[in-house]
């Protein structure tokens, strides 16, 4: 596999919003934003666009996407909740995409959903009360389950 020719920073940032700019100016056109979202990844020391021959740094603040609206499909432990990201993805919560929250800098926490790749997507605040609606108390406290799986939510949360 032949070695990425690494850019320097091209002034790409994806806001805590999920607004994406290219030169300190906003991306309008949502067809352009969902194609870099395809080339997004997460790596150790940062976010990259990564194609075939290339890879370009992108800032991120918070967390890539937004999960802009949620699905429920049941109830109790085997219901599947689906979320809807900002550049349309959608992922159903379970095994392999969990609901979990960060430390934000400024206290308190943010929830958000693993969507792919460790990319994640922060959960909008409308999302996120109508997750909470969700919530039931078990022995390992208060969260919720999806696809047989239980998200614990953090007691500061």
């Amino acid at each position: 596999m032949p070695k990425l020719n690494v850019c320097g920073d091209i002034g790409l940032k994806i806001a805590r919003d999920g607004t994406w700019f290219y030169e300190g100016s906003p991306i309008g056109r949502k067809p352009l934003v969902k194609l870099f979202s395809t080339v997004l990844r997460r790596e150790d020391d940062g976010f990259y666009l990564v194609t075939p021959v290339e890879k370009v740094p992108i800032e991120v603040e918070g967390e890539p996407f937004i999960a802009v609206s949620m699905a429920r499909d049941g109830e109790g432990p085997d219901q599947r909740l689906t979320f809807t990201t900002n550049v349309d993805d959608e992922v159903t919560a379970g095994p392999e995409h969990a609901i979990g929250f960060r430390a934000e800098p400024e206290g308190g926490q943010a929830p958000y959903v693993d969507v792919r790749n460790g990319l994640r997507a922060q959960l909008s605040r409308a999302v996120y009360y109508e997750l909470a609606e969700l919530t039931v108390e078990t022995d390992e406290g208060p969260g919720v389950w999806s696809c047989g799986a239980f998200f614990p939510f953090p007691m500061d949360a």
